[in-house]
């Protein structure tokens, strides 16, 4: 997609398409590592597939990401939140939705190494490595 059209997208939609790809990367992440039940691998993909997580993930990084990756991060930070997380405090909320629209954004523009590059990084950091 259009890195002009990209950039006109709500942050929401962003996070929405970001949600879904981080979810696929680590469900092959999980096969790679060798978890083959479904059971399993859903529990194992909870634990890197939430807010907690992400926004730990997000923080984490933030100095390693590229000023426009940032402002993209606090952008979608900053968006007034209109849903209700389940099991997180807004504040981590926002976080992790800061995260979701980066990995959007990524995805979307095309960006496949970055992309690459910040998912394993996030992996690592939810992992403590």
């Amino acid at each position: 997609m259009d890195e002009r059209k990209v950039r006109q997208l709500n942050t929401d939609v962003l996070a929405y398409i970001g949600d879904a790809v981080f979810e696929v990367f680590i469900r092959e992440l999980m096969l790679e590592e060798g978890r083959l039940r479904a059971n399993s691998l859903h529990r194992s993909a909870t634990l890197y597939v939430n807010a907690h997580a992400q926004a730990a993930a997000v923080r984490g990084m933030l100095d390693d990401l590229t000023e426009d990756e940032r402002r993209i991060v606090m952008r979608a930070r900053n968006h007034k939140i209109t849903s209700r997380a389940k099991h997180a405090e807004p504040k981590t909320y926002k976080w992790a939705t800061g995260f979701e629209a980066l990995i959007g954004h990524l995805f979307l523009t095309g960006e496949e190494e970055r992309l690459a590059r910040i998912m394993n990084r996030a992996a690592e950091i939810i992992d403590g490595k």
